[in-house]
């Protein structure tokens, strides 16, 4: 007699063998639409724990295995703190990079980059879109400007990955970097595409998983949730997108009707659809965070791992506009769910808010 070895949702004897075949098929069904959502190859896919461990594998696994050819890297001063993290740990072991400065609004060009790259370059990471100031880079032409020269491209596009179309091929990476959460799927869960061929160190060590890519038993659950997720993201994607961008837009109209000397950070139109960033000269951040949040009304200073910090962000530093002078930075987010009615509440808490803080 076959030994129990558990049941299976209805109730039936399952064994160990069937519950691994039900776990290999929803991985592979996840990583088909995630390849499929960017156009990749199946086989390209690495399934982690989101986008921090993301950009953690694509620098530190791209330096390290191609550490002969040379030490050095290119990267920029707004990028995520996943990726400038790892960038100066990496400079603590010996190599070398190079952070690139954006203009006043966010932007880094081509021709910064080929400038910056020599020899001995193995890796230029530039994030898709900035989680702050939501400013749009030119991956794409990035990406063309790089064919031909020695060096790998990665991309963070966590922000970029339910708002616009994305293709690896297009854009011209190598790498790219994305994440459940920020399209509605499961928190802890992302993945790395890295072109086949490509030589990368694995950051974990141990068994065969993710194509010796990523050890570790893999999170099926929420990877099946991240898959069900990029499914109707790619339904709903252009739909949201058309909301957001005209809610943004409706946003930033309103404050900078009823608000004087707002200023707003980022590049003006080529930005996320659902990000809004002000400056508000003489307004003391710390009064204005907690005035918002008493009020209901969910806001940042800078990105959400930063959420509650009143200190002047490195990418508001970055682009000139974190002196004393600018007073209170502001992030507001849209999302699927967000309906005119309560932007209109929001700019009306907002502009009491700075009337009042105004005269204090």
């Amino acid at each position: 007699m076959e030994p129990f070895l558990g049941r299976d949702g209805f109730g039936n004897p399952s064994s160990l063998h069937s519950e691994g075949q039900r776990a290999k098929r929803a991985l592979d069904e996840a990583r088909a639409v995630v390849a499929e959502s960017i156009g990749a190859q199946f086989s390209e896919i690495n399934f982690n724990s989101g986008g921090t461990e993301a950009d953690n594998a694509a620098l530190f696994g791209v330096t390290l295995a191609n550490r002969r050819r040379g030490e050095h890297f290119v990267t920029t001063q707004i990028e995520h703190e996943a990726v400038l993290h790892t960038a100066r740990f990496l400079e603590t072991i010996g190599f070398e990079a190079t952070y690139l400065a954006p203009d006043a609004q966010g932007l880094v060009t081509a021709s910064q980059v080929l400038e910056a790259i020599r020899t001995t370059t193995t890796l230029v990471s530039v994030m898709h879109a900035n989680n702050e100031i939501g400013t749009v880079q030119p991956i794409a032409e990035i990406g063309g400007a790089l064919r031909g020269h020695n060096t790998y491209f990665h991309s963070d596009a966590v922000q970029t990955y339910g708002v616009y179309p994305l293709n690896v091929h297009e854009l011209g990476v190598d790498l790219l970097t994305v994440s459940a959460h920020k399209i509605y799927g499961p928190k802890g869960v992302g993945a790395l595409y890295v072109r086949d061929g490509i030589p990368i160190e694995p950051l974990l060590h141990g068994g065969g998983q993710e194509r010796e890519r990523r050890a570790g038993t893999e999170n099926v659950a929420a990877i099946a949730g991240f898959g069900e997720a990029v499914r109707l993201m790619l339904i709903e994607r252009e739909t949201t997108a058309k909301q957001m961008e005209r809610q943004r837009d409706l946003l930033i109209g309103m404050i900078r009707e009823r608000i004087p000397g707002a200023a707003l950070n980022g590049h003006q139109a080529q930005r996320l659809p659902g990000n809004v960033h002000f400056s508000f000269p003489d307004i003391d951040a710390e009064s204005l965070l907690v005035s918002l949040d008493l009020t209901g009304v969910a806001a940042s200073s800078g990105s959400a791992c930063t959420a509650g910090s009143i200190e002047p962000s490195h990418v508001l530093t970055a682009i000139g506009a974190a002196s004393e002078a600018r007073g209170a930075a502001l992030r507001l987010t849209l999302g699927r769910e967000t309906t005119d009615e309560e932007i209109r509440e929001t700019v009306e808490i907002l502009t009491r808010l700075i009337t009042r803080l105004t005269r204090v």
